[in-house]
C-alpha cells in the first residue's frame, strides 16, 4: 500500500516535511483541550484523569478515521461549547448525570451517522435559518468566556446585582489577569500554540504562588475505567433527552460543517463546483469520533478549526491529520503536566477562546431587526439564562414569531415550523 492509497498524499504536488509540519502545527494550536475539557468535565463530577486519557484516546481515534477513511487533514477533539454545554447545562443546571450526559451523546453521534448515511442531515441543517446558524458561535463565545471569567475569580457573584467584578487584589485573579495578557500577546504575534503555551507560562508562574504542584511529568496515562462506558438507559425516553440530542446534533453539525467549508474554501480542497471533497467522509469520521469519545467516557468530539493552523502550514492529505493523532499519543505520557494545571491557567484561554468564536457575529445583518432580534435573543440568553439550549429554542421561537407576525411568513421552511412547534410544546408541558 502507497502513501495516496492510505491518507491521499500525492507525491507530485505534496511533501512529507509540510505534511509533518502541518500535523504537528495543529496539534499545538488544540492542545489546550487536553488541559481545559477535564477541567470542564470534573465541574460535571467526571474523574479528571480519566477524561483526560479519554479525551487523547478519542481525539486519536476521531482524527485517525479522518486521516485514513476521508484522508484530509482536520483532526478531531472534544469540542468547546459543546464541553460546556455537557457539564454547564445537561449536568449542572437541568440537575442530570454526567452519565445521562454521556448517553445523549452517544445517541447524538449515532443519529449523526445515520443522517449522514442516508442524507437526511441536509434537511434538518437547512431547516435552522442561517442567520441563525451565525448566532450560535458568538453565544458561546460569550459563555465560554463568562465560565473563563467566573473560574478565574474576575466575575464573583453578588446578591445587589447579581455579578460584580472580583477581588483584584487576589493572587488567584491576578494570575489569571496575567495569563490573558501573555496569551493575548502570544496570540497577537501570530506564536503557533499560543494558548497553550499561555496555559503552561501561566502555571509556571503559579508555583511559586502555592496554585500549581506537581511531583512528576511523565508517567502512563491515568486510567479511563471511571468513566469508560458509562451510560444511563434509564431516562432515554424523557423530553429532556430529546431536547440534549437536538441540541448537540446542531452544534455538532454546524460546528463541523462551518469548519469544513471555511478551511476546505481556504486550501482550495474543494471541486470546480465549490463542492467540498469527501464532505460525506469527513462527517462521518466526526460522527463515529463523537460515539467513540461517548464510549470512551468524554463529550461530542467534533471537527475543529484550528485545523486550518496546520493547513496554513501546507498540510493538505491526511497525512497532516495522521501526525496530529500521533502527537495526541505522545501526550498521553505526560499526564501530569497536564492534570496539575490550575483553573486560573485554562480560564485565559477559554476567554480568549470566547473572543474567536465571536467572529461570526459580523455576518449577522443588524440592520434587519427581524432577522437581529432573534440572533441577539440565541446570544444573550446563552449567558444570561446559562443554558445554551434555551439559548437556541428561544432564538427560534423568536425568529419565527416575528416572521410570521411582520408578513414574513412565506421566508420560513416549513421543517422550521415544525422543530418550533416542538420548542413550544417542550416549554408549555416542561
Amino acid at each position: 500500500m502507497t502513501l495516496f492509497s492510505i491518507f491521499g498524499f500525492d507525491r507530485r504536488t505534496m511533501s512529507v516535511r509540510k505534511e509533518m509540519l502541518g500535523g504537528i502545527t495543529t496539534f499545538l494550536t488544540m492542545a489546550y483541550i487536553l488541559a481545559i475539557n477535564p477541567s470542564i468535565l470534573h465541574d460535571a463530577g467526571m474523574d479528571q484523569g480519566a477524561v483526560f486519557t479519554s479525551t487523547a484516546i478519542a481525539s486519536i481515534v476521531a482524527t485517525l478515521i479522518m486521516a485514513i477513511y476521508a484522508k484530509l487533514p482536520f483532526a478531531l477533539a472534544p469540542g468547546m461549547g459543546l464541553n460546556a454545554f455537557f457539564a454547564y447545562t445537561i449536568v449542572i443546571a437541568m440537575g442530570y448525570t454526567w452519565q445521562f450526559a454521556l448517553t445523549a451523546v452517544l445517541i447524538e453521534g449515532l443519529i449523526f451517522v445515520i443522517l449522514t448515511v442516508t442524507g437526511v442531515r441536509r434537511q434538518i441543517i437547512d431547516a435552522m435559518p442561517r442567520m441563525l446558524q451565525r448566532a450560535i458561535s458568538p453565544g458561546l463565545g460569550l459563555f465560554i468566556a463568562f465560565i473563563g471569567f467566573k473560574n478565574a475569580g474576575i466575575i464573583v457573584a453578588n446578591d445587589s446585582t447579581f455579578l460584580a467584578l472580583g477581588d483584584l487584589h487576589s493572587p488567584v485573579v491576578l494570575l489569571a489577569c496575567l495569563g490573558i495578557v501573555i496569551s493575548a500577546v502570544l496570540l497577537i504575534r501570530g506564536v503557533i500554540g499560543a494558548l497553550l503555551i499561555g496555559i503552561i507560562i501561566t502555571a509556571i508562574i503559579g508555583i511559586p504562588l502555592g496554585l500549581t504542584s506537581f511531583d512528576s511529568i511523565f508517567s502512563l496515562p491515568p486510567s479511563i475505567a471511571p468513566v469508560f462506558c458509562q451510560f444511563e438507559w434509564s431516562n432515554i425516553f424523557c423530553a429532556d433527552m430529546g431536547i440534549c440530542v437536538l441540541t448537540l446534533l446542531f452544534f455538532d453539525m454546524f460546528d463541523t460543517l462551518g469548519t469544513l467549508i471555511g478551511v476546505s474554501n481556504r486550501a482550495g480542497m474543494v471541486d470546480k463546483n465549490g463542492n467540498i471533497l469527501h464532505l460525506n467522509k469527513a462527517l462521518m469520521a466526526d460522527a463515529v469520533g463523537t460515539m467513540a469519545g461517548a464510549i470512551l467516557g468524554t463529550s461530542t468530539v467534533t471537527t475543529f478549526a484550528e485545523s486550518a493552523a496546520g493547513v496554513n502550514a501546507g498540510g493538505r492529505s491526511g497525512l497532516t491529520s495522521f501526525f496530529t493523532a500521533v502527537c495526541f499519543g505522545l501526550a498521553l505520557c505526560i499526564a501530569p503536566l497536564f492534570l496539575a494545571i490550575p483553573s486560573q491557567a485554562t480560564a485565559p484561554a477559554l476567554i480568549l477562546v470566547g473572543v474567536m468564536m465571536m467572529r461570526d457575529i459580523r455576518e449577522i445583518d443588524f440592520c434587519d431587526f427581524k432577522v437581529a432580534i432573534p440572533c441577539f435573543v440565541c446570544i444573550t440568553m446563552m449567558s444570561l439564562a446559562c443554558s445554551i439550549s434555551d439559548g437556541i429554542l428561544l432564538g427560534m421561537i423568536t425568529y419565527v414569531i416575528l416572521h410570521v407576525c411582520s408578513g414574513n411568513w412565506r421566508d420560513i421552511r416549513m421543517g422550521t415550523y415544525i422543530l418550533v412547534a416542538l420548542f413550544i410544546l417542550k416549554y408549555v408541558f416542561f
